[in-house]
C-alpha cells in the first residue's frame, strides 16, 4: 500500500504524518460523524497518551473508532 504524506500545523508546530490512503478515508469519516475538523481531531489525538509515532497513534484510534 502506498502512503499518503500530508503536512499541517499542530499546536504551533509543523509535521507531517504519513498514512496509508484507506486510514485517511477512514479518520475523515469519524472526524465528519464526531463533528469535528480533521485536524482538531488529529490535535486530540496527539495529546492523548501514546506509545510511539502519531501515524501509529491515528491508526490505534481508527480501529477503537470504526
Amino acid at each position: 500500500m502506498n502512503q499518503l504524506k500530508k503536512s499541517l500545523v499542530l499546536s504551533g508546530h509543523k509535521t507531517s504524518i504519513a498514512l496509508e490512503k484507506e486510514f485517511w478515508v477512514a479518520l475523515e469519516e469519524i472526524s465528519k460523524n464526531q463533528n469535528i475538523d480533521i485536524k482538531k481531531l488529529i490535535e486530540k489525538i496527539d495529546k492523548k497518551d501514546r506509545n510511539g509515532s502519531l501515524a501509529s497513534a491515528i491508526r490505534v484510534f481508527i480501529l477503537k473508532n470504526i
